[in-house]
């Protein structure tokens, strides 16, 4: 059997739901809408649901464009027994809500957490993107593939893979090619467009203002309140600047600190080291190159500047142990 037949025979129910990772990005959004096709399909019926804000204008851009239809968690009344598939994500992550479902099976692309709660689960952290696991499946068994959504994928491929730089392996660049030939280019070509707003240069200031390097890693404060995609999208900007090939950004929001780091260093895996300098204060995880992390129940924002201290030295000293033939930068 396929990985799409051993799903479909997992389902005891002709309605699921699928469950993106909170505050879901283009690669999420694009393989859930995958993954309804996919069931759409096979005879299955499916509502995609999700827990945070979507404020990106790139991704706003994307739901109205390719006409994505996603209900917020807090608008659909789950029952104990209604079936649950993760798309982009793992269930019992930081950055995946509980919800009164059952879930029942995970596609994901990121490292691997505990598989027992699952039916079935296809997790690949080899894989650049999750859309591109969701491509193979239309792929292997001979579904076809809309315009809209194989833009839809190709973009979600795209930005988790930085334009197929980060992560990518042989999977993504096969769909990749698939995909390219059934997308829409000038669909893709106004959501590639349309990656910030005005509004966001506000970010993008407080980030070269507060800026701090210490040989390859660049830290900035972004200001409070900023949303989960613009603090990673301005992680991804650091890295574009010559100097600089690790960065980690930060936000006091939500009653909390938000993290997001980025390593163009492969000797420097990002996931372990958000995981290690958050410990015993929050958690964290992702890939290699990308990974964020957020720390709960910080009650003012003056208690959020110390603990930043704390966690800033942790980073500082977590590079400063890469060994030494590595760190051919000093001090900035």
């Amino acid at each position: 059997m396929t990985k799409l037949d051993e799903l479909i025979n997992c389902i005891e129910h002709p309605h699921v739901y699928i469950l993106m990772h909170n505050y879901p990005d283009q690669d999420a959004l694009a393989s859930a809408l995958g993954l309804q096709v996919l069931f759409q399909a096979r005879g299955k019926y499916a509502t995609i649901i999700y827990h945070g804000i979507i404020d990106k204008v790139n991704t706003l851009k994307m739901l109205e464009l390719l006409s994505i239809e996603i209900y917020p968690l807090q608008d659909v009344s789950l029952a104990p027994e209604d079936e649950i598939i993760i798309v982009d994500g793992q269930n019992g992550n930081i950055n995946m809500a509980d919800t009164n479902g059952q879930v029942i099976a995970c596609i994901d692309h990121h490292q691997i957490q505990k598989t027992a709660c699952y039916r079935f689960y296809d997790i690949r952290s080899d894989v650049g993107a999750c859309s591109s696991i969701i491509t193979s499946y239309f792929l292997e068994n001979n579904i076809p593939i809309t315009s809209d959504l194989a833009t839809a994928l190709l973009y979600g491929l795209k930005i988790d893979t930085a334009n197929m730089t980060r992560g990518v392996n042989l999977l993504d660049i096969t769909v990749f090619s698939h995909l390219y030939h059934c997308s829409n280019n000038k669909k893709l070509r106004s959501l590639e467009k349309s990656s910030i707003q005005l509004s966001d240069l506000v970010s993008y200031k407080k980030a070269i203002d507060s800026l701090k390097t210490y040989g390859p890693l660049a830290i900035a404060n972004i200001g409070n309140d900023c949303s989960e995609a613009m603090i990673a999208t301005v992680s991804d900007f650091l890295l574009t600047i010559l100097e600089i090939e690790f960065s980690l950004v930060y936000s006091y929001r939500g009653g909390g600190i938000k993290f997001s780091a980025r390593s163009a260093l492969p000797f420097l895996d990002a996931s372990d080291f958000i995981k290690t300098i958050l410990a015993g204060y929050g958690d964290g995880g992702g890939h290699s190159n990308m990974a964020a992390g957020f720390v709960p129940n910080i009650s003012t924002e003056e208690d959020a500047t110390k603990l930043v201290e704390l966690i800033i030295s942790r980073a500082i000293s977590y590079i400063n142990h890469v060994p030494l033939l590595m760190l051919i930068h000093t001090p900035k």
